[in-house]
């Protein structure tokens, strides 16, 4: 899920809310977005622990921060619900090659 955040705070411009379904997942996930971007030289200003075990990690890209939950953990803190006066973007799905 992608989140407007420009008219509801000034920290950033949109989350980024993805969720696994192990904690060895979200890390996983975490990771290869940061490897990704890494490609494009676009930098976190934090960085994935290696083995966590919170549930939550945070890539901060300044204006654009990726959540990724561990799914429990996710419905537990509810940011689309915390930031309901964010308008929430519509990706449209690309087929897999």
């Amino acid at each position: 899920m992608i989140l407007d955040m420009r008219r509801v705070c000034s920290f950033c411009d949109y989350f980024v809310i993805a969720s696994g379904t192990s904690n060895r997942q979200v890390n996983a996930i975490g990771q290869a977005v940061e490897e990704e971007l890494n490609k494009h030289r676009i930098k976190s200003l934090s960085k994935v622990p290696m083995n966590d075990e919170s549930g939550w990690v945070v890539l901060d890209y300044s204006s654009i921060v990726v959540h990724v939950f561990y799914e429990p953990m996710r419905e537990f803190y509810s940011l689309e619900h915390l930031w309901s006066d964010a308008k929430k973007l519509r990706i449209p799905k690309k087929p897999l090659p």
